[in-house]
């Protein structure tokens, strides 16, 4: 029974990437036709969804993502030729490792779509939100990136508000 409410008023965090030739101008063409989509959606932009790399994708449900899409070319109509063929094997390579670390790789998707389909780009939110509803949160929401809980663990006294920086500290000194 608890489970049911914790469903119904769960609203999920969900990133998509997507390029900005077919990608952006699905985004926009809904945008201009006022097609209705969840709010719920942080957008990434991408210069081809080729560049989509499983880092990224990972990394989308590391910072707290309850689920991740990309909206590309349809097949055989990328720009950059194959772009979207790769980033297809990327994402079934990222989907495979969520599902061996438990995540679940139906938390990830891909979709195909045209700049002039603004309601296939609507639809593709909907699908994600009600999917990621009915799955949950993000199980690892709550932990910091050694996949502890937050609150179960103090900072080091050598550590600093930068200990969990990901890319180059600063010199110190």
């Amino acid at each position: 029974m608890s489970d049911q409410r914790v469903t119904l008023t769960f609203e999920p965090e969900i990133t998509a990437f997507y390029c900005i030739y077919c990608g952006y101008m699905a985004a926009d063409t809904a945008g201009a036709l006022h097609v209705q989509y969840p709010a719920n959606v942080k957008f990434v932009r991408m210069p081809c969804s080729g560049k989509t790399d499983v880092r990224y994708l990972l990394e989308a449900f590391e910072q707290g993502a309850d689920g991740v899409y990309v909206v590309a070319c349809p097949i055989g109509n990328c720009h950059h030729v194959r772009g979207n063929e790769r980033g297809r094997l990327r994402l079934n390579r990222a989907k495979k490792i969520l599902d061996e670390i438990g995540l679940g790789g139906e938390r990830l998707d891909m979709f195909f779509m045209s700049g002039s389909q603004a309601q296939a780009y609507a639809n593709a939110a909907q699908v994600m939100t009600e999917r990621i509803r009915k799955l949950g949160p993000n199980p690892l929401k709550g932990r910091n990136g050694n996949g502890r809980m937050k609150d179960d663990v103090k900072p080091l006294p050598e550590e600093d508000e930068e200990a969990d920086f990901r890319g180059r500290r600063p010199k110190k000194g």
